[in-house]
């Protein structure tokens, strides 16, 4: 009788750990929700007008669509079109750069730049907007990218939603295989708080301004 009270007892320590946890984890996501609408409405005005400029550009130097749209691994592996400023040629293949043969000869004019300087995702501020990206989280693999998605789901990062940067993208961004950068991943998804999203946001602005990690 004893041990079954005990037992008893243990499973409803552990049912309320539990959901403890829940309710923390959907507090944790509905703050992180809010936030991103937040940013992202004041962001709009201000990037209005280098969004308007650099589309201008991306047409008058190159043929094709302004906006390059690609399918992405979104949360739970949800597939999403996410949108970048085009800054390859039409007919590239579509794959992780790093694959191509020569990279630089799928640029166009002003490619090179655009990634170097991160302006080619500033589009990417709808996809947060609709709520497919946030700010801060993993950078959302190609829908091709299997290997990377079988890890990520390995590790339960496949949880979270995907961000426009992440704690993998200020410590190596192009320059890591993927192993490596699942294992950021996987940091983050054990570490994430407010402050530890805004300490990334501050690193990528860093990052962005000395150009680290783009390889093309």
């Amino acid at each position: 009788m004893q041990q079954q009270l005990a037992e008893s007892t243990a499973r409803a320590k552990g049912t309320t750990i539990i959901r403890r946890e829940q309710k923390e984890r959907r507090a944790g996501s509905y703050a992180k929700r809010t936030f991103d609408l937040v940013l992202g409405i004041f962001l709009l005005p201000v990037l209005f007008f280098p969004i308007t400029i650099i589309a201008i550009i991306v047409k008058i130097t190159s043929s094709g669509s302004i906006l390059y749209w690609s399918d992405r691994v979104g949360r739970d592996n949800k597939i999403f079109r996410m949108p970048k400023f085009r800054t390859m040629h039409l007919g590239t293949p579509e794959v992780a750069t790093h694959l191509l043969r020569n990279p630089r000869a799928h640029l166009t004019i002003i490619g090179s730049f655009l990634r170097k300087t991160s302006l080619d995702e500033l589009p990417q501020i709808y996809s947060v907007l609709k709520g497919d990206l946030s700010f801060v989280g993993p950078r959302p693999a190609l829908h091709n990218q299997n290997d990377l998605v079988a890890l990520r789901t390995e590790r339960g990062v496949h949880a979270l939603i995907p961000g426009v940067t992440g704690w993998a993208q200020v410590n190596g961004r192009d320059d890591l295989p993927i192993p490596l950068k699942v294992q950021y991943d996987s940091e983050y998804l054990q570490k994430r708080t407010f402050l530890f999203d805004l300490k990334i946001l501050c690193l990528t602005c860093l990052r962005v301004i000395r150009g680290d990690g783009v390889t093309h």
